[in-house]
C-alpha cells in the first residue's frame, strides 16, 4: 500500500476520508477536519458516511455543506430505486445494489454526489458493491486512474459484478428447478418455481434503471464525468442488457421447462383415461346383458334353455373379442 495511505488519519465507524492526488499517485486517508483544505489544495476527496446513525449523519453532513438538505433527507428515508438527477454543482446518483440472504436477495441503497472536488457517498451498514470497492479501488487507482471519474467507473463496475453475481445464484436455482421437473417431480417444487418467476422479475426491475443511468452517463457531458471514462461507462451498458436478456432466458427456460412437465403429466393422464375408457366399452353391453338377464319378467325364454347359461357367456366372449378388435384395429389401444 502507498506511504501515503500509511500516514492517513485513522477513520470511525461513522466517515472515511480519503484524499487523492492524481499527480503524485497517493491517496492517504485523512480526518474530516483536513477534507475541505485537501479540496481547496486541488485534490480530490472521497468522503464515505455510514447514515445508520441518523443524527450524527445529519449533522456531519450539514456541516460539510456539499450537497442540498433534500438530499440528505431522500437516502434517510427512500427506498432504493437506481436513478441519476443533476444539479449545477454535482451530480446525484442513487445506486441499488443487492445482498443475497438465503436463496433471495435484499436491496441496498448507496447515494452517490458527485462533485468537481468530491464524491460523497452515503449508505447504512456495509453494502456488498460498496466493500468490494473499498478493497479495490487503490490498486486501480495507482495503476489506471487519470482523473475523479475513475471513482464513478469503480462503483458502477463494482455494482455490475454484484448483479452478475446475484444472477449466477438465481441461474443455478433455474437449473435445479429443471432437474427437478424431469420425470416425476414433488408438489414442492411448483412453489419454489413461482417463488423463482418473482424473484427473477424483482432482478430485472432492480437492473433495468441502471441501464438507463449508465446510457445517460455515457452519452450526456457533464463537468463531472471525463469524456475519457464516458466510453468505459458505455461499455457496461452493454453488460448491462445481457443481464437483462439472461434473466428473460432464465424465465423462458423455467416456463418452459414447468411447461413440458404439466405437457407429461396431461400425457399420462390421458394414457390413464385411454385405458379406463378401454375398460368402459368392454363393460357397458356386459352390463346391458346383465341387466336384461336380471329382470324379474316372470316370460324370458331363454331362462329355460338348457344352453342358456353357456350362451350367455359365448355372446359376451364374442362381445368382448369383438370390441377389443375393432379398437386395436382403430388404433384406440
Amino acid at each position: 500500500m502507498a506511504e501515503g495511505r500509511a500516514a492517513g488519519a485513522p477513520s470511525d465507524a461513522l466517515v472515511t476520508v480519503v484524499a487523492f492526488d492524481f499527480a503524485a499517485k497517493r491517496d492517504p486517508i485523512i480526518s474530516v477536519g483536513e477534507a475541505k483544505a485537501a479540496m481547496d489544495d486541488g485534490k480530490f476527496v472521497w468522503i464515505d458516511v455510514d447514515v445508520a446513525r441518523t443524527d450524527e449523519a445529519r449533522a456531519l453532513l450539514a456541516e460539510l455543506g456539499l450537497c442540498s438538505p433534500e438530499i440528505i433527507d431522500d437516502a434517510l428515508s427512500r427506498e432504493p430505486a437506481t436513478q441519476i438527477a443533476r444539479y449545477d454543482d454535482y451530480l446525484h446518483l442513487v445506486m441499488s445494489g443487492c445482498r443475497l440472504v438465503g436463496h433471495k436477495f435484499d436491496l441496498e441503497r448507496v447515494d452517490a454526489v458527485m462533485g468537481a472536488q468530491f464524491l460523497l457517498t452515503l449508505h447504512r451498514g456495509a453494502p456488498v458493491f460498496l466493500e468490494a470497492v473499498r478493497r479495490s479501488y487503490h490498486a486501480d487507482f495507482v495503476r489506471f486512474a487519470q482523473s475523479p471519474s475513475f471513482m464513478l467507473y469503480e462503483l458502477w463496475d463494482h455494482l455490475i459484478d454484484n448483479y452478475l453475481s446475484v444472477h449466477k445464484v438465481f441461474e443455478e436455482r433455474v437449473e435445479r428447478v429443471q432437474h427437478a421437473l424431469i420425470g416425476v417431480a414433488d408438489e414442492s417444487v411448483f412453489p419454489v418455481a413461482s417463488e423463482l418467476t418473482s424473484d427473477l422479475l424483482h432482478l430485472r426491475k432492480v437492473v433495468l434503471p441502471a441501464r438507463s443511468v449508465l446510457t445517460d452517463l455515457s452519452t450526456r457531458k457533464s463537468p463531472f464525468v471525463s469524456e475519457a471514462t464516458q466510453p468505459f461507462l458505455g461499455n457496461m451498458v452493454g453488460t448491462v442488457e445481457r443481464v437483462l436478456q439472461d434473466v428473460l432466458v432464465d424465465r423462458d427456460i423455467l416456463s418452459g421447462a414447468l411447461n413440458n412437465y404439466m405437457s407429461m403429466v396431461a400425457h399420462q393422464t390421458n394414457k390413464t383415461m385411454s385405458k379406463l375408457t378401454v375398460v368402459s366399452v368392454v363393460f357397458l353391453p356386459l352390463t346391458f346383458l346383465c341387466g336384461v338377464y336380471g329382470m324379474n319378467f316372470d316370460v324370458i325364454p331363454e331362462l329355460k334353455w338348457h344352453y342358456g347359461y353357456l350362451g350367455f357367456w359365448s355372446m359376451a366372449a364374442v362381445i368382448v373379442v369383438g370390441l377389443l378388435y375393432l379398437m386395436r384395429r382403430n388404433k384406440l389401444l
